[in-house]
């Protein structure tokens, strides 16, 4: 467990309050030092939980990272959020399954072992938050992503924010998904694909 931006988390780094900021800015400078990475190009990704922390950087210090990947997360809702949020725009990718019994979908109270972690946003409202800090409006591209996997009856279908100059943001929202990692994309391969677009900017 990491300590995010939610409030109610009964997780111990959560109640201890650990200092993730210090922790991850540590580590960025370690791995400059060692292995001389690229700062400037530094990308967080998360399922759950870590989706929430990679929420927490790119809303406490959106200056350090480039964009992020959040899977089966949303944003907690304002109550809930106990973060001092920088209002950066950053290339965003989100993805959540519509029949996820953890994170819901259509947003409300979330429960992790049936402990309440508080009330987080719907997929709609954290993608919406993320686009209007990049100042998108208007209607997203949306797009039917093929059906690759016959195995299961759950489909994607991709809802993005794109303009150059802008950071893209995108929801791939998987029909009839749960709390795990759709079968119809390798996840991986696709948010490598979003965040070296992200690292060298949108070419239309």
């Amino acid at each position: 467990f990491w300590n995010e931006c939610r409030r109610y988390a009964t997780s111990a780094a959560n109640k201890e309050n650990i200092n993730e900021e210090a922790f991850f800015t540590a580590l960025i400078t370690y791995c400059h030092q060692r292995f001389g990475i690229d700062t400037g190009k530094v990308f967080a990704a998360g399922f759950s939980g870590g989706g929430h922390m990679a929420y927490k950087l790119a809303l406490t210090m959106p200056q350090k990272i480039k964009a992020i990947g959040a899977i089966v997360a949303n944003l907690p809702d304002s109550a809930s959020c106990d973060c001092n949020m920088a209002g950066k725009a950053l290339p965003v990718l989100i993805v959540n399954g519509t029949a996820d019994k953890v994170n819901p979908w259509q947003g409300g109270e979330m429960f992790v072992s049936n402990s309440s972690f508080g009330v987080v946003l719907s997929s709609r409202q954290s993608f919406n938050y993320w686009a209007g800090l990049a100042g998108f409006s208007g209607n997203p591209v949306t797009k039917q992503l093929p059906d690759t996997d016959h195995s299961d009856t759950c489909t994607i279908t991709e809802f993005t924010y794109g303009q150059k100059r802008k950071p893209t943001i995108t929801l791939l929202q998987v029909n009839g998904g749960g709390h795990a990692f759709p079968k119809d994309i390798d996840v991986f391969l696709y948010l490598w694909r979003f965040c070296k677009q992200a690292a060298h900017g949108r070419k239309k």
